[in-house]
């Protein structure tokens, strides 16, 4: 799994790029990203046929340092599992008693 961000110059605004691999992706057929950046509405994940799943989105750093997310998949089975990133910067409580973690990528290291 990788995280990247690219800052553009001339707006509060940081893309960030999502990338899962086949092996990580752990046979899902689909993946969603759900973020509190867009109040945790699902975003699919691009699959490309080398197994790999993607996207980009732009997010504003206007009154955020950050945000927490986690990454919503569903297996050949239609069974739903969470992956949570490898490489994120740090790992919260995701406050639903389940013991569950929300991962978090921060603007500015």
């Amino acid at each position: 799994m990788s995280i990247k961000k690219q800052f553009l110059k001339n707006k509060p605004i940081v893309k960030v790029t999502f990338e899962i691999s086949k092996e990580m992706a752990n046979n899902a057929s689909t993946i969603n990203l759900l973020s509190e950046h867009n109040e945790w509405q699902p975003i699919e994940f691009k699959k490309f046929k080398n197994g790999k799943f993607k996207i980009a989105e732009n997010i504003s750093m206007e009154d955020r340092e950050g945000f927490q997310f986690i990454y919503q998949a569903t297996s050949e089975t239609g069974e739903p599992f969470t992956l949570l990133p490898d490489d994120a910067y740090s790992y919260v409580d995701n406050g639903m008693n389940d013991g569950g973690k929300n991962a978090v990528v921060v603007f500015v290291d």
